[in-house]
């Protein structure tokens, strides 16, 4: 078993809306926020549709065959979680705790693709109060005019959101989600808006947010590479502490090494096939999968754009990863 295709989880959210049916996503409603594309948490979690473990979710098959992941401890959790968001509306400016801060296994960071966005889309990202005193002070003031810092967005675009980061996708923005498999959200503001299932105003949870949120706001700096990899343009978009996202413009044929015990695929766009050993697979936007353990050497043919991401290796040193979390 090398491959294991996932189905997604769908979920419904205040903002969300329908472009998800590109990907050939069933919508059950025309509020989809999320796919949870790859996915082994307690909110969300991704079904196995193929070979001898289909009908198993991830986190069965995680906690079952650790071997198939390259071997791990009994109580340790899949780490990542990837996401496709449409934002047909503002998310609620928010931040994210750490590793030390979360309640869960995990922190909360993060990063965005962007998938499409419409003229004049945009981002919140950071903040631009100075000190955890002006910050206090703007926030209960509402003052957003004089705190939100925003930068307009366009496709192919991509951004890391380390935890502690003050952010939320504007309207119009769809986007791949790369982030830690956490829920924990603290919302700051949410545009004021009904939920329209209870008819009262989301919580908010200002004295944790801001007891999160790093002051002031930095850019991480990202030390992005490109190279050939036989007909494909591989870009390194992020090499973290916590995870390495690589996006392969496949072109053609290309051969490829398995470097890490397992992998996570999302095909953003086209169709491709994969091939190792006597199997071929196909693969078209919309499709997830992970390459396990035993894959080595494969080959990616078609035409296509496919964002890998991993845990990122212990060996690495300070000068591969982009930036480091406090």
């Amino acid at each position: 078993m090398t491959v294991l295709r996932l189905q997604p989880e769908l979920h419904n959210k205040i903002w969300g809306g329908t472009r998800l049916k590109q990907f050939g996503y069933d919508l059950p409603t025309d509020h989809v926020g999320e796919a949870w594309v790859i996915a082994a948490h307690n909110n969300g979690v991704s079904t196995i549709t193929n070979g001898k473990y289909q009908g198993k979710t991830l986190t069965q098959l995680w906690d079952e065959r650790p071997e198939l992941f390259g071997g791990h401890d009994a109580k340790q959790e899949f780490p990542l979680l990837v996401k496709i968001l449409d934002a047909h509306d503002n998310l609620s400016i928010q931040v994210h705790p750490n590793d030390k801060q979360s309640s869960e296994k995990f922190g909360k960071t993060e990063s965005w693709y962007i998938l499409e966005a419409t003229p004049n889309a945009k981002l919140y990202y950071g903040h631009l109060a100075q000190n955890k005193a002006e910050l206090t002070k703007q926030v209960e003031n509402k003052a957003w005019d004089k705190l939100l810092r925003t930068i307009p967005v366009q496709k192919g675009d991509f951004f890391y959101v380390p935890a502690g980061t003050f952010h939320a996708l504007g309207a119009g923005v769809l986007a791949l989600e790369i982030q830690q498999s956490s829920d924990t959200t603290y919302r700051f503001y949410d545009f004021d808006r009904v939920d329209v299932t209870t008819n009262q105003l989301r919580p908010l949870q200002i004295e944790e947010a801001i007891a999160v949120t790093k002051v002031p706001h930095v850019d991480p700096i990202l030390n992005q590479r490109t190279r050939m990899q036989g007909s494909t343009i591989l870009t390194r978009l992020l090499a973290s502490p916590k995870f390495t996202i690589d996006k392969l413009s496949v072109r053609g044929v290309s051969h490829f090494n398995q470097h890490h015990p397992y992998e996570l695929f999302n095909v953003i766009s086209g169709d491709i096939t994969m091939t190792h050993a006597e199997a071929t697979y196909h693969f078209k936007k919309g499709d997830n999968f992970i390459l396990l353990k035993d894959t080595g050497n494969y080959i990616l043919d078609g035409q296509g754009d496919v964002m890998v991401s991993f845990v990122t290796p212990e060996s690495y040193s300070n000068q591969e990863l982009a930036y480091l979390d406090n």
